[in-house]
């Protein structure tokens, strides 16, 4: 069984059993989002933001067959200063040949939910989902390129808090996914989807909150319903950080054009436009990036909270 898997960490252990709140952290940023040091650096302030808004982060791996929830600074230092190739990248897809190759690996949105979820935690913060790729659906070579991290939202009962569907995909045709699979899209501040890089999408979002506090009732009422899937929390990019909508919109287009032109597709695609998406933005996008996810560790962590103290009146 999955939990016999599972190694949890003292610290995380102990705030579940005290009913304290936890965050859940994916490791793919460290291990294939961004460079030494600047992924250890990443890493570090989001766990600091979760502990700042009163909560405890519980960063997710696998190392040595376990998946592990809650990483210490050793293990964080190991997973960003390991050799290129030689950490994986684990989704549901892969996550048993993740655990039987014994080494190091990665997880994903859905993997992290899944060993998140089988450790109690109902918080997970991300960066951006992914989604329904551009041409997917439709086009002249459809691919039906639609990412698992959907799926696992329209099946693992949680919050996750990111600042929307990243910007190279099909954010239209993500969202009716979501609305299929019966996955609640909350927007929190304002009423268009959050943009990744940008602060909007240049998409109504399906739900609108006015602050943190008022996605807590969502969330925790559609938990309680038990209506199973999770609950998807749209925070948008710091508005100091983020890239005017345009020139967003702009260099994701470029970007796919490129890629496009030169048949790059398949699990390249996504590392290859980011990184061609920083250069065309002067690095204007890193900047987004990094403090779009930190600020998202800050706000699950308010969330997980609001979340603790609303059951404890209840």
């Amino acid at each position: 069984m999955l939990t016999d898997r599972l190694d949890v960490s003292p610290e995380v252990s102990a705030a579940i059993a005290a009913g304290r709140p936890v965050v859940a952290l994916e490791s793919t940023l460290i291990s294939h989002g961004l460079p030494y040091p600047h992924n250890l650096e990443v890493a570090q302030a989001s766990e600091a933001a979760v502990r700042h808004a009163g909560a405890t982060p519980a960063t997710v791996a696998i190392d040595a067959g376990r998946l592990r929830v809650g990483l210490d600074d050793g293990s964080l230092l190991a997973l960003a200063t390991a050799p290129a190739g030689s950490v994986r990248k684990a989704s549901r897809p892969s996550l048993a040949a993740a655990i039987g190759d014994g080494g190091w690996a990665a997880t994903t949105v859905s993997a992290t939910m899944i060993a998140a979820h089988a450790a109690g935690i109902a918080v997970f913060a991300t960066g951006g989902i992914g989604g329904v790729h551009r041409g997917a659906l439709h086009g002249t070579k459809p691919s039906f390129d639609i990412s698992s991290d959907l799926e696992e939202l329209g099946r693992t009962p949680m919050a996750v808090v990111c600042a929307g569907p990243k910007a190279i995909l099909d954010v239209p045709a993500t969202l009716e996914y979501l609305e299929t699979r019966g996955v609640p899209v909350v927007a929190v501040g304002q009423a268009d989807l959050p943009g990744f890089y940008a602060r909007s999408a240049g998409i109504a979002a399906p739900i609108s909150v006015a602050d943190v506090a008022a996605a807590a009732e969502v969330v925790a009422l559609q938990l309680e319903l038990g209506l199973g899937g999770g609950v998807l929390v749209c925070v948008p990019v710091p508005e100091g950080d983020a890239l005017p909508d345009e020139l967003a919109r702009d260099a994701v287009d470029r970007a796919l054009t490129e890629a496009a032109a030169e048949g790059i597709t398949g699990p390249a695609l996504t590392p290859w436009l980011l990184s061609r998406i920083a250069v065309l933005t002067n690095g204007a996008s890193v900047r987004a990036n990094t403090s779009l996810i930190v600020n998202d560790a800050r706000a699950a962590g308010e969330l997980a909270a609001r979340l603790g103290a609303r059951i404890s009146a209840d």
